[in-house]
């Protein structure tokens, strides 16, 4: 069994807006594309062209509809990776210490030249934000872009993760959860930031923050007056031409 560091010096992760994310799958690609070219062993797709093709990938969107007490229905797009748990089950089921939690930001990475491919870990983590590379036969997951946030040769906008520089709607935000200064802490205290799962006791870093009550116009048509017929009768031009087209 892996152990867990005691404390970790920072507390790296995401905060999601399920309000603002427009389920593009932007992130998704993003992820797929910078994972495949960079960190670790590429993310292998098995027939991806074929009737039934599958791959590996750290970053998925579901959608769901969902139907409040009163108003209509809403869908609702929840993009899920790896959570960064403080206490997380993967890095202490792991029987070769492949996984493991970084002590200097909390990441929860894996080495992939350890990893015997045995799935204990996508076994205990209750999110499913585990992926087994078919083709390396090692356990993958989110790394929160370690090779980006960290890497000088990049330009200081682009040090963040993939699925964050690429968002067009902007939900998605990176940062130290340690620091309740952090953008990222404020934005999870002012708007509710949820824990995915808490009573399963992981403790995720990453928050969701949930969709905002939807306006209501109590019954007021913003395009009623649009819509109303200008005249009964035609008049004018139109009086003329109507009463011309009839006699044809």
């Amino acid at each position: 069994m892996t152990e867990l560091p005691a404390t970790t010096t920072r507390k790296l992760g995401l905060v999601i807006d399920l309000d603002t994310c427009v389920g593009c799958h932007a992130c998704v690609i993003s992820c797929k594309g910078w994972n495949t070219e960079n960190y670790g062993a590429p993310l292998s797709d098995q027939d991806p062209y074929g009737a039934e093709p599958s791959g590996t990938f750290l970053n998925r969107v579901h959608s769901y509809e969902v139907t409040p007490d009163s108003g209509t229905a809403q869908l609702v797009h929840f993009p899920k990776s790896c959570l960064h748990c403080e206490d997380a089950p993967c890095v202490t089921v792991c029987p070769t210490g492949a996984s493991y939690k970084r002590v200097e930001d909390g990441i929860v990475l894996v080495n992939e030249s350890d990893c015997i491919g045995c799935g204990l870990c996508a076994w205990a983590c209750p999110y499913g934000a585990r992926e087994l590379d078919e083709a390396e036969g090692v356990m993958k997951k989110c790394t929160l872009c370690v090779d980006r946030i960290y890497n000088d040769n990049l330009p200081e906008e682009d040090r963040v993760p993939a699925c964050v520089r690429t968002c067009p709607a902007g939900a998605r935000h990176f940062g130290d959860f340690a620091d309740p200064e952090s953008a990222v802490s404020k934005l999870a205290a002012e708007r509710g930031g949820l824990e995915l799962m808490p009573e399963q006791g992981t403790r995720p870093v990453n928050r969701y923050l949930p969709p905002r009550p939807k306006d209501r116009l109590g019954g007021i048509d913003l395009l009623a007056p649009l819509l109303a017929p200008v005249a009964e009768e035609p008049s004018g031009f139109f009086a003329w031409l109507d009463k011309t087209l009839d006699r044809i």
